[in-house]
C-alpha cells in the first residue's frame, strides 16, 4: 500500500462521504470511480446482499450496460461467491476455474471471451458482509496476487464506509423522530400561542402580533416586556414558530428560578471536574439551542457578574463552558423577557447598559389583561382547550354571566391568574358550564401582595376546633404563596419578596418543612 498513496486519500474521502447525506448509491459509485486508478478492468460491478440474493447496484467500465446494472444472482447457486464471503478473502478466477466450478456470474448477460479472467472481492466490515465486488477483464491475463491484495483492501475500505453510511441513516432517522417528538411536546407545553395573539380583538394586541411576525423573519434580538403573567413566553414561542428556525430547538431559561451559583453552568455548560458534583460534561442552554432560539426569561434577575459573560457570548457567538479553556461556538437567536423596569435597574447599577442595548434592538410590550378585556371570550376558549389536554375535562365553556364576572376583575396576575381561575372553577363545577358562581373572585383588582394578604387573613376558630401548630400554619401559608407565584422564589413578585424573606431563608424553611420533597417543587423551580 506504500506504493499507492492514493489509497490513503481514498480512505479518507470514503469516510467523509459516508457521513454526508448523499446516500449509499453515491458512495458506491464514487468507490468504483476511485478503483479505476489502481487496477485495470473492463467491468467492475458492485453487488449488495439482500435476503440471500446478490443484486447489482453499480457498474463501471466499457462492458457496463443496463443488463449488468439490473443483474442479480442467487447466492446459493454460486459456491465460489459464498466462499469469498465466508472467508472474507478476495480471489482471482480464470476461465478454467469457471469451467470446473459454478459457472461465470455473467453467463447469459455478457458474451465474455473464452479465457477471460475475473476477481471477486468480499465487502465485509465488523460482523456483517454487505456484498461483493466483481472485476472482469476481456483479456486472458490473470490478476496478479499483489493486485488482488490491494483490491481486497479497497473492498474493506468500501465496506467500512457502507457500515458508516448505514449508521448515519439510522442516526438521521432517530434524529428526525426525536425532533418530531420535541415539536409535539413543545406544542403541548407552549399551547396555541399564535392563536391567542392573532385572534385578539384588541388594537394594541393586533399591532403587537403584526410587529412580532415582522421581526420573527430576522435574527434580531427581541426584548419582551410586560407584567408578570401576561404571556411573554407564549409570545416568544410564537416568534420562534414564525421564524426560519421553527424546525430547530426552542430552549428557555428562567434566570430568576435558578440559584446564582448555578446560572453560569446552566447557560454555558460545564466540563467534568469543574466543581464539586460535576461528574461529567454537561451542555448548557446555549449549546442546546444551537441553530434555534434561546429565551432568557426574567433577564432582569440575571446577576451582574454574569451579564458581562452573556454580553460577550452574544457579541462573539462563542463562550467557554465552566472549567474549560476551549471556546465553543453556537448559532443562537436570542429572545429576552422581563417584568422588571430595566431603565430603573440600569440607574441602580443592577443591569448593564451595554447588555440592555444589545438585547432591546426590537422591544415588544405585552399589555396587561385589564387593558384588553375585549379578549376575555377568546382567551377563555383557548385556555380551556389547553387545560383539557392536561386534566381531561373537555367541553367546558364560560357562560355570559361568567364572562361578566371575569370582566369585572382587574386580573393583577394576568393570563396566568385567569388560567388558574378557570382550572379551579372547572375542578369545582359538576357540569360543563362555568357561570358567575363558579368564580371566587374579589370585585375589582388588587395588588398581588394585597391579594395574598386577603387570602391569608386570620379567621376566628370554631369552638372546640383543633389548633394547628405554627409549623403547619407556616407550611400552608408558604404553599399558598408558592402556588400564587407558580413556584417562583427569586426576584420581584417572587415568593421570597411577598413573604418578606431572603430567598435563601425561604429555601431553608421550605426544606425544613418538607415542601420541596412533598409538594413537587424541585430545586430548579424554587
Amino acid at each position: 500500500m506504500g506504493r499507492h498513496p492514493e489509497v490513503t486519500q481514498d480512505a479518507r474521502e470514503l469516510v467523509e462521504l459516508a457521513t454526508t447525506e448523499e446516500g449509499v448509491g453515491e458512495l458506491l459509485r464514487r468507490g468504483l470511480d476511485w478503483l479505476t486508478r489502481v487496477v485495470p478492468f473492463d467491468l467492475a460491478t458492485l453487488f449488495l446482499l439482500k435476503e440471500g440474493k446478490l443484486e447489482a447496484v453499480a457498474a463501471r467500465g466499457p462492458l457496463a450496460n443496463q443488463a449488468v446494472r439490473k443483474h442479480s444472482l442467487q447466492l446459493s447457486d454460486f459456491p465460489s461467491l459464498r466462499q469469498a464471503l465466508e472467508t472474507r478473502r478476495a480471489r482471482a478466477f480464470t476461465e478454467e476455474d469457471h469451467a470446473h466450478g459454478d459457472g461465470d456470474p455473467f453467463d447469459g448477460v455478457l458474451d465474455l471471451p473464452a479465457g477471460h479472467s475475473c476477481m471477486v472481492v468480499p465487502l465485509c466490515a465488523g460482523e456483517r458482509c454487505y456484498g461483493v465486488l466483481t472485476l472482469d477483464r476481456a483479456e486472458c491475463v490473470a490478476y496478479a496476487q499483489p493486485v488482488v491484495d490491494l483490491v481486497e483492501v479497497y473492498g474493506q475500505m468500501l465496506a467500512t464506509a457502507l457500515q458508516g453510511a448505514e449508521k448515519q441513516v439510522v442516526v438521521e432517522r432517530l434524529h428526525r423522530q426525536d425532533h418530531e417528538r420535541a415539536r409535539l411536546l413543545e406544542s403541548q407545553l407552549g399551547g396555541d400561542s399564535e392563536g391567542i395573539l392573532e385572534t385578539s380583538l384588541s388594537p394594541v394586541m393586533r399591532d403587537l402580533s403584526r410587529r412580532a411576525r415582522q421581526v420573527a423573519e430576522t435574527d434580531t434580538p427581541v426584548l419582551i416586556t410586560g407584567e408578570t403573567g401576561t404571556g411573554k413566553e407564549r409570545l416568544a414561542r410564537a416568534i420562534h414558530r414564525w421564524s426560519s428556525r421553527r424546525d430547530q430547538p426552542f430552549v428557555s431559561l428562567n434566570c430568576a428560578a435558578i440559584p446564582a451559583g448555578l446560572l453560569e453552568s446552566e447557560l454555558f455548560g460545564h466540563v467534568k471536574g469543574a466543581f464539586t458534583g460535576a461528574n461529567r460534561d454537561r451542555a448548557g442552554r446555549f449549546q442546546m439551542a444551537n441553530g434555534g432560539t434561546l429565551l432568557l426569561d426574567e433577564i432582569g434577575e440575571l446577576p451582574v457578574e454574569l451579564q458581562a459573560k452573556l454580553l460577550r457570548a452574544l457579541q462573539e457567538k462563542a463562550f467557554e463552558p465552566v472549567g474549560s479553556d476551549k471556546t465553543v461556538k453556537a448559532d443562537v437567536r436570542i429572545l429576552a423577557a422581563t417584568h422588571v423596569d430595566l431603565h430603573q435597574a440600569i440607574a441602580q447599577k443592577r443591569f448593564r447598559e451595554d447588555l440592555f442595548y444589545r438585547l432591546s434592538v426590537f422591544p415588544l410590550r405585552l399589555p396587561p389583561l385589564r387593558e384588553r378585556r375585549e379578549d376575555l371570550p377568546q382567551l377563555t376558549v383557548f385556555l380551556l382547550e389547553e387545560q383539557a389536554r392536561r386534566i381531561g375535562r373537555r367541553g367546558m365553556r364560560v357562560t355570559a354571566s361568567g364572562l361578566t364576572r371575569l370582566a369585572a376583575y382587574d386580573w393583577p396576575g394576568n393570563l396566568r391568574e385567569l388560567a388558574n381561575a378557570l382550572e379551579r372553577a372547572t375542578i369545582l363545577t359538576q357540569g360543563q358550564e362555568l357561570s358567575a358562581n363558579a368564580f371566587d373572585l374579589p370585585v375589582g383588582g388588587a395588588p398581588v401582595g394585597a391579594h395574598v394578604a386577603s387570602v391569608e387573613a386570620p379567621a376566628a376558630l370554631p369552638s372546640g376546633a383543633p389548633v394547628a401548630t405554627l409549623a403547619a400554619v407556616q407550611r400552608e401559608h408558604i404553599l399558598r404563596v408558592l402556588t400564587l407565584t407558580r413556584g417562583r422564589v427569586y426576584g420581584d413578585g417572587g415568593a421570597a419578596a411577598l413573604l418578606g424573606l431572603k430567598p435563601s431563608t425561604l429555601q431553608s424553611r421550605m426544606k425544613k418543612l418538607g415542601i420541596a420533597r412533598l409538594e413537587g417543587f424541585t430545586a430548579e423551580e424554587a
